[in-house]
């Protein structure tokens, strides 16, 4: 039953994660959304078809070990298996924790690359090398690792217009008062006319037997 797999993804999901105030644990309930109602969505950072049965939000902060963990241990497979199949659209979700003194940079980066059609790319190069940017702080360098030099020109301009500053403070308003998101990751489904907020990371198996219940209708 989905509310037997639901209650096992929280379990997991509580023991990892970046804390943004110790008040509350997972994000509160929202009103159910489809893919065409779901607010603020810049088509530069969702991934897959507008029309898939699932849509997940993944508010995230590209300096939080959990959110490294999670998109570790599930982006590829949810490409191939779930995204690319037109099974999920998803969304990627900026949000930087002030505990963290880059994050607001590489979030930039991360949205200023999206709006040239390289979200990917930049996200993955993110991640994988979180440790060496976050002790010297070049987010620069280590997104010019995937970018050729004159992507790099449109990326810094972006960025120096101050527009990707916007979007990116939707993306955190939208989780402070529609979600209530209290730490990273957090993400929520919508499926099904029903909406499951989830905090924390969670394993491969236990996010696909989430979303196989969730296609099933169960």
């Amino acid at each position: 039953m989905l509310s037997e797999i639901g209650s096992l993804v929280v379990v997991a999901l509580f023991s990892v994660s970046c804390v943004v105030s110790a008040s509350s644990l997972s994000a509160a309930p929202a009103t159910p959304q489809t893919s065409a109602s779901v607010p603020d969505v810049d088509p530069h950072e969702a991934l897959g078809s507008k029309s898939a049965p699932i849509v997940m939000e993944v508010f995230s902060d590209f300096q939080c070990p959990a959110c490294k963990s999670l998109y570790d241990a599930t982006n590829r497979q949810l490409m191939d298996n779930y995204v690319n199949t037109g099974k999920v659209y998803l969304i990627h979700r900026d949000f930087p924790l002030p505990m963290h003194a880059h994050s607001k940079v590489a979030a930039q980066y991360s949205r200023a690359a999206a709006q040239i059609g390289k979200l990917e790319a930049v996200e993955e190069v993110l991640f994988e090398n979180q440790e060496k940017w976050e002790a010297s702080g070049d987010v620069d360098g280590t997104v010019a690792k995937v970018l050729s030099p004159a992507e790099m020109t449109k990326v810094r301009a972006l960025i120096k217009g101050g527009a990707v500053d916007v979007s990116i403070a939707k993306d955190q308003a939208l989780g402070n008062t529609t979600y209530r998101v209290s730490q990273t990751p957090t993400t929520i489904f919508h499926a099904n006319g029903q909406t499951f907020p989830y905090a924390g990371v969670m394993s491969w198996d236990i996010l696909k037997q989430f979303l196989d219940q969730l296609l099933g209708g169960k």
